[in-house]
């Protein structure tokens, strides 16, 4: 898979979501993941800091962009915000 962040990725002013920039395939989509999802499916640990949801954001990186690709496939261009949702049973 060759996929790249094409920015930093950032922590919403709520703290509720990371938004990023992904390109996969030659083409690039704004993605985010929910803080929920982070606590859920990659070790963040509640009431965590920005600092700490960054890490926790890279550290999973990989798993969030097959996450991210497989949206891409489903709906080609679309925005994807990621939730829970896309890595229960995984």
């Amino acid at each position: 898979m060759d996929d790249t962040l094409t920015a930093e990725p950032c922590v919403s002013s709520d703290g509720k979501v990371v938004a990023f920039v992904a390109s996969i395939r030659n083409r690039s989509v704004q993605c985010s993941i929910t803080r929920d999802a982070l606590e859920q499916h990659f070790w963040l640990p509640a009431g965590a800091n920005q600092a700490r949801v960054l890490k926790a954001f890279a550290d999973g990186r990989q798993r969030i962009m097959a996450a991210v690709e497989r949206r891409m496939l489903k709906k080609a261009g679309a925005a994807v915000a990621l939730t829970t949702a896309d890595f229960a049973g995984r």
